[in-house]
């Protein structure tokens, strides 16, 4: 079982962490911004991770922090988890239907970092979380991760179905790109020779 665990401290946030990557979809999530909760159980959830998340951050001054720094803990738990990375996909990718909208996600586990976030988002807000903060969580991930990440939305009409159908597709995606390949179970998926 590939599991991490990780205790994120900063001046702005302290986060506790807990993955295992073959779970059963179960959580235990409390970050403070309740539409961010929603959207990490429903990643654990479509992931068939376990994960168990506890930040408190300075949200009296903003969101940004504790959004940000979820997604770091996230990416580092994952990188973590992963060990050496040998026997991986390394790459997945999906497409995800949430009612009227059409989202997809594309992962890749191959140690560099960058993101692309796509949400076509107008509103300010879905529930209590900013929405320009979705595009940090992702780069935080990407940072943690030393991973790509490319999340879109194709279309839709609902902004709380445009951000929770790329959270599915992400999930989705992760899942297949940290899947073991037992053909190539002892190669690290690189012609680099690392990761």
């Amino acid at each position: 079982m590939r599991k991490a665990k990780l205790h994120r401290k900063t001046e702005e946030t302290e986060i506790r962490i807990a993955l295992t990557i073959e779970g059963r979809g179960k959580y235990e999530i409390s970050t403070g911004i309740r539409f961010l909760d929603h959207m990490l159980e429903l990643f654990t959830r479509h992931g068939a991770f376990d994960l168990k998340l506890a930040a408190v951050g300075d949200l009296d001054v903003d969101q940004h922090h504790t959004v940000e720094d979820v997604g770091i803990a996230l990416g580092e738990v994952f990188d973590r988890a992963l060990g050496n990375r040998r026997g991986i996909l390394r790459a997945g990718y999906f497409v995800m239907p949430m009612d009227e909208t059409l989202g997809l996600a594309a992962v890749d586990f191959g140690g560099r970092a960058a993101a692309v976030v796509d949400t076509k988002v107008r509103a300010m807000r879905v529930g209590d979380l900013q929405v320009e903060l979705v595009s940090d969580f992702f780069e935080g991930f990407v940072r943690g991760a030393r991973a790509n990440v490319h999340v879109r939305v194709l279309y839709g009409r609902s902004s709380h179905h445009k951000i929770e159908a790329i959270f599915k597709a992400f999930a989705r995606a992760l899942r297949v790109a940290c899947s073991r390949d037992r053909r190539l179970r002892r190669m690290l998926p690189s012609t680099k020779g690392f990761l």
